[in-house]
């Protein structure tokens, strides 16, 4: 069984034990968050499509941990004037592990 599911503007496709690392979530650490946004839900071949979302259906997880990911290095650089601009990014992710798809 599998679903796909809307969270924090981004879709995934998510099983049962599975973990995921999501864009930074509000919830603490160990605490338990429901998505209600499952746009697909597949239950052994019985596929259900929402339009757009699949009514009843939900997703569980709990918040394993936030972190930070790999640092991307912007550069921009323009030839010949002198401008160089170097800058770094790293995005917050929060971990969840899916415990429940109800459907």
């Amino acid at each position: 069984m599998y679903a796909v599911v809307d969270i924090a503007g981004q879709q995934f496709k998510v099983e049962k034990e599975r973990k995921v690392f999501v864009h930074r979530l509000s919830a603490e650490e160990g605490a338990t968050v429901e998505f209600d946004k499952v746009l697909l839900l597949d239950n052994d071949g019985d596929v259900k499509i929402g339009a757009p979302v699949v009514e009843g259906a939900k997703v569980t997880a709990k918040v394993l941990s936030h972190l930070k990911g790999e640092k991307v290095i912007v550069f921009k650089k323009k030839r010949r004037k002198g401008y160089k601009k170097k800058n770094g990014h790293r995005q917050c992710f929060t971990q969840i592990q899916i415990e429940e798809i109800v459907g």
